[in-house]
């Protein structure tokens, strides 16, 4: 399902959301957030996610375990510039017995205007194989409930 297709949600439909401000180094050129950025705002916000539902991701890799990205859609709808506020919302779900998905948007505050929607999927590798520890395979169920 892509980006574009995810279900549309309000922001108080989202499991979790980070609040951010845009810094002027984050900006390109022509004045608005580069698009790579995104990326690292989205991926802190999945971070704070597990952190929040009492997974640690410096711990999982610790224990074996590497949480990884196999696939990244993102659809930016309208540009982010410096000094905006705004809230990465997220979401996961099981994408398939050894994937797990993330939906995530990002809303400007304090109009909630759409910025970007992205859809991530990821897997675990313990010992060089595709697998999902315990502890990710509780989250996904009790996202599933």
């Amino acid at each position: 399902m892509s980006a574009t297709r995810f279900p549309r949600r309000r922001r108080a439909d989202y499991a979790f959301e980070v609040h951010f401000d845009v810094r002027d180094s984050e900006c390109d050129i022509q004045g608005v957030v580069n698009n790579a950025t995104y990326q690292v705002y989205l991926e802190h916000a999945r971070h704070r996610y597990l952190l929040d539902s009492g997974l640690d991701f410096e711990r999982l890799h610790q224990e074996g375990c590497d949480l990884v990205v196999t696939r990244a859609e993102l659809d930016y709808l309208s540009p982010l510039r410096p000094g905006d506020r705004f809230v990465v919302a997220s979401t996961c779900s099981r994408e398939s017995a050894l994937r797990f998905r993330f939906e995530q948007e990002i809303f400007r505050l304090p109009d909630d205007e759409r910025c970007l929607r992205a859809v991530i999927i990821g897997t675990g590798i313990i010992d060089g194989t595709a697998a999902l520890p315990d502890s990710i395979q509780r989250l996904l169920d009790a996202s599933d409930a």
